[in-house]
């Protein structure tokens, strides 16, 4: 087992009230130093300055559900139909669509993804109504090429690459599992499950790995991140304001946390005014990496 050093943090609390239908997606973008994240059902960016705690919102069409920084500038991204760019024009995001690996099935949408650490860009597609096991995970390659990696999910959500350890976790949030395979980007192999909770423990849904290689998720349903060493022993738990906490971020000494308000009575709303907020949590050291990944296709050339 990987010891974890002694760890506190701050209560969570909410720094972005925007109250977002389906906020997923957090990433932190260090060339202009700021986090952006999404609202899936909502259709909206939004650009969170942390030392101001301004928050910007932007429409966006198309169901825009993942983004990962593009080498080229810019914004590689998952939409309802497939890969995209996306860029700023002034203040108006422009996405220009390039593949959708899964045209003939039009009750998918794309869900979860990251950039891996060999410069492609990971994402997971799901049933838009969440009836049938119909997702796949899908890369697209610095290259343009897109490859299907794993099959047969529900709800897909994640990835999360730990490459001192060649691993990549993927999550089925519908089967509360979260698996692990060999992976450094391009390759997967030997998947396996790495946890199975119960329903009592709420649904396995974003996650990120710190730099000591810890695993965090988010947890819909249960109102908690919870941190798990590489050999999965739970190691912490922190309360979050808001029943349906989405993904999660880590920049340096602080983790940032998206949330959904889809489907809450008015009962859980009352309880949880903040859900569908973006979540501040300071930690008593650094977790975030210190690299940065992009996506290593260019715009005129990778993506068509």
């Amino acid at each position: 087992m990987t010891a974890a050093r002694e760890l506190k943090t701050s209560p969570a609390k909410c720094v972005a009230p925007m109250s977002a239908i389906l906020g997923e997606g957090p990433v932190w973008d260090p060339r202009d130093k700021r986090l952006y994240w999404l609202d899936i059902k909502g259709e909206m960016l939004f650009r969170f300055n942390p030392q101001t705690k301004q928050c910007e919102k932007f429409p966006v069409e198309g169901m825009v559900s993942a983004l990962g920084l593009a080498r080229s500038g810019g914004f590689v991204c998952a939409t309802r139909d497939g890969f995209a760019q996306l860029h700023f024009e002034g203040r108006a995001p422009v996405i220009r669509k390039t593949a959708n690996p899964e045209a003939d099935m039009p009750g998918n949408r794309f869900n979860d993804g990251k950039v891996d650490p060999a410069g492609g860009f990971w994402a997971g597609t799901m049933d838009d109504n969440e009836a049938i096991i119909s997702g796949s995970w899908w890369r697209l390659c610095p290259d343009g090429d897109v490859v299907r990696i794993d099959g047969d999910y529900k709800v897909t959500n994640g990835p999360a690459f730990d490459p001192e350890r060649n691993r990549v976790y993927l999550t089925d949030s519908a089967a509360q599992c979260v698996y692990v395979a060999q992976s450094g980007g391009a390759t997967f192999n030997g998947r396996q499950v790495f946890l199975q909770f119960g329903k009592s423990e709420g649904y396995p849904d974003g996650m990120e790995v710190d730099r000591e290689g810890f695993l965090w998720i988010a947890f819909w349903d249960a109102g908690v991140i919870r941190r798990f060493s590489p050999g999965g022993d739970k190691v912490m738990e922190i309360s979050i304001p808001a029943l349906r906490p989405t993904s999660l971020a880590i920049v340096e000494d602080r983790i940032f946390v998206t949330s959904a308000s889809i489907g809450l009575n008015e009962d859980a709303l009352r309880k949880y005014p903040d859900s569908g907020g973006l979540f501040e949590i300071v930690a008593s050291a650094p977790l975030g990496r210190q690299e940065t990944r992009y996506f290593n296709g260019s715009q005129s050339g990778a993506l068509r």
